[in-house]
């Protein structure tokens, strides 16, 4: 029964026994961390402040759901070009990868001199300790947002508001928006097709017509060949959009190469007829219908470029910037007595495992068993460093 009761007491922890190791190394256990919280504070004051700045701004809203309604309502050009469209992307992702490009950090470089400031050597360099500075987020909100940290805070707020002038600067250059790309796409399609609509003016003009053509080709018949290929043109456009964004096993895709083969059909049909005519009517046939296909194709694009400037219109500026950066008035990074009492604790807590471990040893040195296993232990160690050397040789 005794057995059993010093059993159990041995098992118990030796609160009596912690307290005296504590008490023995008591000033080794206070005075240690408090000369290293006081060197941690002192090292605080030999360090510059950190201050934070931050800007934000709302990134331009996609308009693509009222763009594809006006679209697909003049016209079968405007349905492949709006079907084509494919799936939208968060803007806000966008504009943060903008911004941590290297285009637009070479622009913050340039006008901050960053180069000098730094003092770096390599272009590299500079782009490696801006991209430190500064951190770049989208929010849930989505809203970007910009923040710098600098020692200095007016450059820290200099440093912000110019990434959105440097983003500015960029987007001058690029259509970033659905609506900016159906524009630059429509300004392009206009061009093209005024030069084509105007020398297929000439070449009606130079054909020569007669009355009997006049008489034997009825306007309607031309107009309904030369609408029915611009139709083609706006399926076979529709058709390369919708290669980017699905496959040919797809049944839109599928539906899609069905309309554009009855369109085809029915085109050959009216060239069948069409032969049956004489050459000199066919020449002059041919030359009107296309320059009404030309002049189809100018109406429609002039149409969607007007979409496109009422939808890019619509969006606003390219950047709304909602909170402009401000130099902060206090500083953002740790306190100096946060930081000292951090360090105090931590090295108190490593002491303390020290004085305990040291303890631990120097009871397992007293016991006779232990000791013997700590020398054949040292002694193994040492056998084979020696045979190590050994094998050197």
């Amino acid at each position: 029964m005794n057995e059993t009761i010093q059993q159990e007491d041995s098992e118990e922890i030796d609160w009596f026994g912690i307290l005296q190791v504590m008490a023995d190394n008591l000033r080794l256990l206070v005075l240690a961390p408090l000369a290293a919280g006081l060197l941690a504070l002192a090292y605080t004051y030999t360090q510059a402040p950190t201050y934070t700045a931050t800007t934000k701004f709302l990134p331009p809203q996609q308009q693509q759901s009222a763009a594809a309604t006006m679209l697909q309502a003049v016209g079968p050009l405007a349905g492949g070009i709006a079907g084509g469209l494919g799936p939208r992307v968060n803007p806000g992702d966008i504009y943060v990868t903008f911004l941590n490009s290297q285009r637009v950090r070479d622009i913050v470089i340039e006008r901050l001199k960053l180069q000098e400031r730094y003092k770096t050597e390599h272009a590299e360099d500079t782009r490696r300790q801006l991209a430190q500075k500064v951190m770049v987020t989208n929010g849930k909100d989505g809203l970007v947002a910009i923040v710098v940290n600098e020692t200095d805070p007016q450059f820290a707020a200099t440093l912000a508001n110019t990434y959105v002038v440097a983003l500015r600067d960029m987007l001058t250059k690029f259509a970033v928006t659905e609506a900016q790309q159906r524009r630059v796409f429509f300004e392009g399609q206009l061009a093209e097709t005024k030069d084509n609509l105007i020398k297929a003016e000439q070449a009606l003009k130079a054909s020569g017509i007669s009355s009997n053509t006049l008489k034997t080709t009825p306007a309607s018949a031309v107009d309904q060949v030369a609408k029915l290929k611009a139709a083609i043109t706006a399926q076979e456009i529709k058709l390369a959009s919708m290669r980017g964004y699905l496959t040919e096993s797809a049944p839109e895709f599928k539906q899609a190469m069905l309309e554009l083969s009855a369109l085809r059909n029915q085109l050959a049909g009216m060239g069948a007829e069409e032969r049956t005519g004489k050459s000199g009517e066919g020449d002059y046939i041919s030359k009107y219908r296309s320059f009404k296909y030309y002049e189809t194709l100018l109406e429609l694009f002039t149409k969607q470029y007007e979409v496109a400037r009422v939808d890019e219109s619509r969006e606003g500026a390219i950047i709304q910037v909602l909170d402009v950066a401000e130099p902060p008035a206090r500083r953002s990074s740790a306190k100096r007595a946060q930081i000292a009492s951090v360090t105090a604790v931590g090295v108190g807590i490593l002491l303390l495992i020290f004085v305990f471990l040291r303890e631990a040893m120097n009871k397992a040195v007293k016991n006779p068993l232990t000791a013997t296993r700590l020398q054949s232990l040292r002694a193994a160690v040492n056998r084979s460093w020696g045979l190590r050397a050994k094998s050197g040789l």
